[in-house]
């Protein structure tokens, strides 16, 4: 077994005895998003046309993403840079891909998982419509997926230890998660609260997921910015993790 598969098996085991993390990416999504679903008719007329089971199946799918990227994997990167546990690895020669690729695969694979216990949970209780445009659908769940992971681990660098990239990531991810679809539907937000809703990146991860889950295109700005993202995060995050 390669050093990638060791540590990529390894992780995965610590994170399924971290309640933290399971909480914020099972339970928590699964939860708000079958008490919203259950507080609105089916004939809504708040969702642009969509039933509010199909819409907020969608774009809670973002939110799982989000959960993952802004303070699971924030948090236990802080932790291992606080415990010299990076240090160690690199005294072990162990290579950085190794250690940068382990932790992206089990985000990366909680966020598959979390996406799949929503999806039954919701096709099982409410009917919810599995997507119309399925492969484009696919396309957006791996860019937002690896976008926000870039983004956790460049906050994860950033923050001084653990605690404080558990502050940043909640402080960033609440809002997010209430103003980016996952809330109030945008036709019911002041204009105020749309115009803040437009610069978060959550936002953009949700309508690339959900406009082709209820059978629209994505508009290809969204998707240049995600990537523009993606990007930026992985290149400051990289040059950073090697004085970590």
């Amino acid at each position: 077994m390669s050093i990638f598969s060791k540590l990529t098996w390894t992780e995965l085991k610590l994170f399924g005895r971290e309640p933290f993390s399971v909480i914020f990416t099972f339970a928590f999504p699964l939860v708000v998003l079958l008490v919203l679903i259950g507080s609105f008719e089916p004939d809504d007329t708040a969702f642009g046309g969509a039933r509010p089971s199909d819409y907020y199946l969608a774009s809670y799918i973002g939110v799982v993403i989000g959960a993952v990227g802004l303070i699971v994997l924030p948090v236990h990167i802080a932790m291992y840079r606080e415990r010299g546990i990076l240090r160690r690895f690199r005294a072990s020669a162990v290579p950085a891909w190794a250690v940068i690729g382990a932790q992206m695969a089990v985000g990366l694979v909680t966020a598959v998982v979390g996406s799949l216990v929503l999806i039954v949970a919701g096709r099982l209780l409410y009917d919810a419509a599995l997507p119309e445009l399925p492969f484009r659908v696919l396309g957006a769940f791996l860019l937002g997926t690896l976008t926000f992971l870039s983004v956790g681990f460049l906050l994860a660098v950033l923050a001084r230890n653990a605690r404080a990239a558990q502050a940043i990531g909640m402080l960033l991810f609440f809002p997010m998660w209430l103003l980016s679809g996952a809330g109030p539907p945008p036709e019911v937000m002041g204009s105020g609260m749309r115009t803040v809703s437009d610069l978060l990146p959550l936002t953009y991860v949700v309508r690339a997921i959900q406009d082709p889950w209820l059978g629209e295109r994505s508009e290809p700005g969204q998707i240049v910015l995600l990537l523009a993202l993606l990007v930026i995060s992985a290149v400051i995050g990289l040059r950073l993790y090697r004085t970590a």
